[in-house]
């Protein structure tokens, strides 16, 4: 099987992004980042991915006041190249269905919680407000729903009294890169079978 084709969105520093490059580039990703698209044009993602040589795009969201033309945009530019799947590394933007539903069941995305506990932001401070004892990170499949669809890797950790939420991000952050690979494999491993 050889590696399949991703696409990565990211909206701001891009330490997922670069976790999968590096993985994609050791051999522990049976991947290959093929392009990195922002709705930043400041992300320092953008600069990570040419480091690596992978071509971007930038499709500011700002330009857009309706959020299925920006979805248009996207859903154009992946077109444009033979992707097998995409994945949301820190992509700070809600897809709708003109976007999810060409790629159903191709889109993953990352979360900075045990879902379905803490949809949305601010992941870390509901942990504490919450006195939860685990918290962790999801990746899954994407729907039209929030953090919603099909889980593909959980990892967690122990949440202990004397931490902050910028400790637990810091270790959340730890986990998410491992857990990421490791759902980029699961997915490759599905399209090879279907391809079989």
């Amino acid at each position: 099987m050889g590696p399949i084709n991703i696409a990565v969105f990211a909206t701001n520093y891009g330490s997922n992004l670069q976790a999968i490059i590096d993985n994609c580039a050791n051999g522990k990703c049976h991947a290959r980042v093929v392009v990195v698209i922002s709705n930043n044009p400041d992300a320092y993602a953008l600069t990570r991915a040419a480091n690596a040589g992978i071509p971007t795009h930038v499709v500011n969201h700002k330009d857009f006041p309706v959020r299925e033309d920006f979805d248009r945009a996207l859903l154009k530019i992946c077109q444009s190249y033979d992707l097998d799947l995409i994945c949301l590394a820190g992509f700070m933007r809600v897809l709708t269905p003109v976007f999810i539903t060409p790629y159903q069941g191709r889109v993953i995305n990352i979360h900075p919680s045990l879902l379905p506990k803490h949809k949305g932001l601010h992941t870390h401070k509901r942990v504490l407000e919450s006195g939860d004892t685990e918290h962790g990170c999801t990746v899954h499949i994407v729907t039209p729903e929030l953090d919603d669809g099909p889980i593909l890797v959980q990892r967690k950790i122990s949440v202990l009294p004397s931490d902050t939420a910028d400790m637990l991000n810091d270790y959340v952050l730890s986990e998410e890169m491992v857990a990421y690979t490791e759902a980029i494999n699961i997915m490759a491993e599905r399209i090879a079978r279907k391809e079989d």
